[in-house]
């Protein structure tokens, strides 16, 4: 069989039917965004507030021991936080990582080309589309950045502008006679550019770099909290939203996304097994969940990339257990845009 022509026909199908792109972490550890281990170290490393209660303390200790010999989201999962100690892990996640996102942010205002992403939305509203979507559970705004740097709206439930508020819907903008199309992104597990304040308003803001004063991050960090927080504003209505796009979509483009997401796993799951809905899933390493779920065969058609020494490997239903295609890296999004452009 000619895999080299199976992946070419399986990229076209997948990008002609406009999929919701999924992005996972390796898409932002693409761009030099630290992933899990590194967050875990940095929060083993801080110093939690002087709050005066053992039972915090006590928490705290708990969990770096646990961290010790696991995961950071199983080491949130297991040990129970205190409230104060679970503000500390959200403001130290906050601080640790967003500046790596400020400086996407100035190198995409330095070179609009940069990203991937932003070629991607490009080519796909080379069409009749008004209106892309993406799902993530990453804090960062590669997406927003992307489709901002390539002339589009990047709307996240938020109203546009410097002081962003609750939106139910994208604000309309017209550009000409034509409404401006928008790449919507669902951000499932908050931003680097959500606050909240002592009331409970929930407000975007631009990227910076210090935390607004009275403030704090709107993200849900790993862990027991996660499936707490998504029954809360502004992510039960964002959530809605995610599951409408995925409910709703023709095709999946998964990109660095690891399958660990409970929820965003079972829609997609169900969708590609139960509606035959085609699914693609480029990344450096494909996880040890994504890889059982794809021996299961609960996927009817699917694809996915990863890398390799000879180049690149593939999975997909011709090809469950895998097969080398040397001298080409299709897993990176730029060289797997090559194919279809």
């Amino acid at each position: 069989m000619d895999y080299l022509k199976l992946v070419l026909s399986l990229a076209q199908e997948c990008v002609r039917n406009a999929p919701v792109i999924v992005l996972g972490s390796g898409a932002s550890a693409a761009h030099g965004i630290p992933g899990m281990k590194p967050l875990g170290d940095t929060l083993v490393a801080s110093s939690p507030p002087g709050t005066g209660h053992d039972r915090d303390f006590t928490s705290w200790g708990a969990f770096c021991e646990k961290l010790k010999e696991t995961d950071l989201e199983s080491a949130l999962t297991e040990v129970h936080l205190t409230e104060a100690m679970t503000t500390h892990v959200v403001t130290t996640t906050w601080k640790y990582l967003n500046p790596f996102d400020v400086k996407v942010f100035d190198q995409v205002i330095a070179n609009r080309r940069m990203l991937p992403l932003s070629r991607l939305f490009s080519h796909l509203f080379d069409s009749t589309h008004s209106t892309i979507h993406v799902v993530t559970p990453n804090y960062d705004r590669i997406a927003e950045y992307a489709a901002e740097a390539a002339g589009f709206a990047a709307y996240t439930g938020f109203t546009y502008g410097s002081i962003g508020q609750r939106a139910d819907k994208a604000p309309r903008m017209m550009q000409g006679k034509a409404e401006i199309r928008t790449v919507s992104v669902w951000k499932v597990h908050g931003s680097f550019g959500w606050f909240v304040d002592k009331d409970g308003l929930v407000t975007a803001l631009p990227p910076r770099l210090s935390l607004p004063a009275e403030m704090q991050p709107v993200i849900i960090t790993p862990g027991i909290e996660k499936f707490r927080l998504t029954h809360d504003e502004p992510f039960r209505s964002i959530m809605a939203s995610s599951d409408s796009a995925l409910r709703t979509a023709d095709a999946f483009l998964c990109v660095g996304f690891g399958f660990n997401d409970t929820h965003l796993q079972s829609l997609l799951l169900e969708r590609c097994h139960v509606q035959g809905v085609p699914l693609v899933l480029i990344t450096m390493e494909i996880s040890t969940k994504a890889k059982s779920l794809f021996a299961g065969g609960k996927f009817a058609r699917f694809m996915a990339l990863e890398n390799c020494a000879e180049g690149t490997r593939l999975y997909c239903n011709e090809a469950p257990d895998g097969v080398v295609l040397e001298g080409v890296k299709l897993w990176q999004l730029s060289q797997f845009l090559n194919l279809v452009m």
